[in-house]
C-alpha cells in the first residue's frame, strides 16, 4: 500500500530518493497520516500541511547534527515518521505511547520539548549561542508558524537575534492560521507579502541597478542608497524581518519540494540569521481539513469518509455552556465583552463572537497582552471576560497579579481545560492554576460541579466589582437539573449528601461525581459518608468545611490539581490554624509532570479514580479498627 513509506526508516533513506519518488513519498505520507489520526486523534489539518516541508527539512539538513525547534510542536508528525518512529505510531498520544509533541526523551531526532506557541526562536537563539561557544558548526532551524508569529515572545527573540548576528534559519510556515484564521498586524502584513509577486532577488537587482549608475559622486551614491532603502520599503517583501537585521528570502511554495531544497541550501551559505518565509495550506490533501481546517486542527478518532467523530455526543461540553452562559449575560448587560487569544472555537466563545462582534476581541495568540487588555477595558468602565485555556493563563501570570488584582478590577477569567486534559499531555495539562493564583490577594476562585453551577457563576462573576476566576475541565458536562443547584453566594459551599458522621469527603469541581461514586461504595462497607461541594477555593466556606470537620472521623479532599498549593493544602491549612486534629488525606496530583494518555487511565494511575479513593478510605477505616483491637488487647 505505501511503496515508499515503507522503505524510509530514518531521514537517510530520503537522499535515495528521486523528485518524483519524493513527491509520491509526500502523497504516502498524507494517506498515512489521515488514517493513523482517524484511528488514535490528534493534529491533522497542521501536519497535512508541512509535508514538503518537512521531507526537504530532512534532505537538506542532517538532524542528528543540525538542530530543528519545532514551534509548539503539533505540527512534528511527519518528522516522527521519518525518524524511526513509523512502527509506533498508532500509540500516538496514547497511554505510555508517543507524545503529540517533540520529546526529546522520545528520540536523538527532538532538541526542545514543545507545546506552547511562540517559543521556537528563543530556544533555537539559545542553541546558536552555545554551538559558537563550542566552536561548532551545525545549523540551527526554528519553523515557526505564522500564528505563533503573534506572540510577543517570538518578537523579542526576532529582535535578539537579529542583534546577534548568529547563523540562524528562522522558517516561517504561513498557512494563514493558527487554530482559528489569524489576526491582528502581523497576520495584515504577511498577507500583503503573500500577494506581492517579487522574490528575495529584486533585493539584489535594485542594488546592482544603484550601484552600476555610471558618473556620479559620493553624495548621489548616499541620495541613491536612499532612494534604494525608499524603494524596499514600498515593493521589497520582507523589509521588516530585514530592518530586524534578517536576510529575508521568500515567499517559497511549501509544497514545491524542490524549490524548498532549493531556498535551505541557499539559506546555508548566508551568514547570519535568514528568515525564509514558506506558504503552505492546512489541511492540504484531505479535502475535509482544506475547506474547515479550524474543525481538523485537533480531532477525535473520525470516518475518513465523511468526517464524523467515531463517538459522537448529544451533551454540550463546559466550552459550549460557558460560550451560552456569557451570551445571555451580554444580552442583559452591554458592558459585558469577551477576549480570546486565538482560540473562539475551543473556548465555546464563537456564538458570542456572531451575536456581539463589537464586544468581541480576538487578540491573536498573545496571552500577557490579552489579560492587560482586559485590564484596561476593566479600567474604562467595562466588564471584560477573557475565556482561556488553564495552561495557557500560566504565561500571563504576572499580568493576572499586577495588572488586574492589584486595582481590584472586574475581570473575570473563563479557565477552560482545567485539571487533566488527556492525550496532549504535560504541556497542556490544567493541574496548576489553583497553585498559582490563589496567593494573589482580591481574586475570587470558583470551580462548578456541573454544567448548571457553571451557568451560575459565570451569572455570579460578571457582576463582581473584582477579579474572579472560574476554572472548568475538558470535555462533556455533568447536567443537573435547575433547582438541584443553589445560588452563588461569595465563599458560601454547600453539603450534597449527608449520610453519616464517618468520613467527611471535600471535593473539587467535577470531582463531585466521582466523591458521590466513593460515598456510595463506603456505604456497601458499612462507612457512612458527607460530601461537601465547597463551590469556591477562595474564599473558603470555612464555617461550613469546620462544622463538618468537627463531626467527622476522618477528613478527605478531591482534586485533579497538584497536591503542592492546592485545594487540599488549602483546607489543611484552615484545620490547623483551628486545631482541628484529625485525620486528613489529601487525593491530588503529586509532585511531577504527567503524562500523556485517557483520563480515566491517569485518574487511576495517580490515585484519584473512585475505585482507588474508596480502597485507600476502607483501608484508613480497617486499619483504625485494627489499631482499637490492638489496644484494647493491650
Amino acid at each position: 500500500m505505501y511503496n515508499y513509506l515503507s522503505k524510509v526508516n530514518s531521514p537517510e533513506d530520503l537522499k535515495s530518493l528521486k523528485e518524483s519518488e519524493i513527491n509520491a513519498l509526500a502523497k504516502e505520507i498524507r494517506r498515512y497520516l489521515i488514517d493513523s489520526v482517524s484511528k488514535t486523534g490528534g493534529h491533522l489539518a497542521s501536519n497535512l500541511g508541512v509535508v514538503e516541508l518537512t521531507l526537504a527539512l530532512h534532505t537538506v539538513f542532517d538532524t542528528t547534527k543540525d538542530r530543528i525547534v519545532w514551534d509548539v510542536g503539533h505540527q512534528s508528525y511527519i518528522h516522527k515518521i521519518l525518524t524511526g518512529r513509523r512502527d509506533r505510531f498508532d500509540t500516538l498520544r496514547q497511554f505510555k505511547g508517543l507524545s503529540g509533541f517533540p520529546k526529546r526523551k522520545e528520540s536523538q531526532h527532538d532538541h526542545f520539548d514543545t507545546g506552547h506557541s511562540s517559543t521556537s526562536i528563543s530556544a533555537a537563539l539559545g542553541m546558536a549561542a552555545v554551538r559558537d561557544l563550542r566552536k561548532e558548526k551545525n545549523a540551527i532551524i526554528a519553523v515557526i508558524g505564522d500564528g505563533a508569529l503573534t506572540g510577543g515572545m517570538a518578537f523579542e527573540a526576532l529582535n535578539h537575534a537579529g542583534q546577534s548576528k548568529k547563523d540562524l534559519l528562522v522558517i516561517l510556515n504561513d498557512n494563514e492560521m493558527s487554530i482559528s484564521p489569524n489576526v491582528g498586524g502581523m497576520s495584515d502584513y504577511l498577507s500583503k507579502i503573500r500577494t506581492l509577486p517579487i522574490y528575495s532577488k529584486f533585493k539584489v537587482d535594485v542594488g546592482n541597478l544603484i550601484g552600476n549608475i555610471p558618473a556620479i559622486g559620493k553624495s548621489m551614491v548616499r541620495t541613491a542608497e536612499k532612494a534604494k532603502d525608499a524603494i524596499k520599503y514600498f515593493i521589497v517583501p520582507g523589509v521588516l524581518f530585514e530592518e530586524l537585521g534578517f536576510t529575508y528570502i521568500g515567499p517559497v511554495d511549501g509544497h514545491n519540494y524542490a524549490a524548498l531544497c532549493k531556498a535551505m541550501k541557499q539559506c546555508r551559505n548566508i551568514s547570519g540569521p535568514v528568515f525564509l518565509h514558506v506558504l503552505t495550506k492546512k489541511g492540504k490533501g484531505y479535502s475535509l481539513a482544506e475547506a474547515f481546517p479550524d474543525e481538523y486542527h485537533g480531532v477525535s478518532p473520525f470516518k475518513v469518509d465523511s468526517g464524523e467523530p467515531l463517538v459522537s455526543s448529544k451533551k454540550k461540553s463546559y466550552s459550549e455552556i460557558a460560550g451560552s452562559a456569557l451570551t445571555k449575560c451580554a444580552e442583559k448587560d452591554d458592558s459585558i465583552i469577551a477576549i480570546t487569544a486565538a482560540m473562539p472555537s475551543g473556548t465555546g466563545l464563537t456564538g458570542f463572537a456572531k451575536r456581539f462582534p463589537n464586544r468581541f476581541f480576538d487578540v491573536g495568540i498573545a496571552e500577557q497582552h490579552a489579560v492587560t487588555f482586559a485590564a484596561g477595558a476593566a479600567a474604562a468602565g467595562y466588564r471584560a471576560v477573557f475565556a482561556v485555556y488553564s495552561t495557557f493563563l500560566q504565561r500571563g501570570f504576572d499580568q493576572v497579579l499586577h495588572d488586574v488584582c492589584l486595582q481590584n478590577l472586574p475581570v473575570v477569567f473563563l479557565i477552560d481545560r482545567a485539571g487533566l486534559v488527556g492525550n496532549d499531555g504535560e504541556t497542556h495539562h490544567g493541574t496548576y492554576d489553583i497553585s498559582f493564583l490563589s496567593c494573589i490577594p482580591n481574586l475570587k476562585i470558583l470551580s462548578p460541579a456541573n454544567g448548571q453551577e457553571l451557568r451560575k457563576m459565570i451569572e455570579y462573576a460578571v457582576q463582581q466589582e473584582g477579579p474572579v476566576a472560574i476554572r472548568y475541565p475538558r470535555g462533556y458536562a455533568i447536567e443537573q437539573e435547575e433547582d438541584m443547584n443553589s445560588e452563588i453566594s461569595t465563599g458560601k459551599g454547600e453539603v450534597i449528601y449527608e449520610g453519616g458522621s464517618d468520613a467527611l469527603l471535600i471535593p473539587l469541581g467535577g470531582m463531585n461525581a466521582v466523591a458521590m461514586e466513593v460515598c456510595k461504595g463506603l456505604e456497601a462497607e458499612g462507612i457512612m459518608s458527607t460530601i461537601i461541594n465547597p463551590k469556591f477555593v477562595k474564599p473558603l466556606d470555612e464555617g461550613l468545611i469546620l462544622q463538618y470537620a468537627e463531626k467527622c472521623k476522618y477528613i478527605y479532599t478531591i482534586e485533579d490539581h497538584v497536591k503542592i498549593g492546592g485545594f487540599g493544602s488549602q483546607v489543611l491549612t484552615l484545620l490547623n490554624e483551628n486545631h482541628i486534629n484529625k485525620h486528613v488525606k489529601l487525593f491530588a496530583l503529586p509532585d511531577m509532570f504527567i503524562e500523556h494518555g485517557d483520563t480515566g487511565k491517569l485518574y487511576d494511575m495517580f490515585g484519584i479514580s473512585a475505585e482507588r479513593i474508596k480502597k485507600e478510605i476502607t483501608k484508613d477505616f480497617a486499619e483504625k479498627i485494627f489499631d482499637k483491637l490492638v489496644h484494647l488487647r493491650s
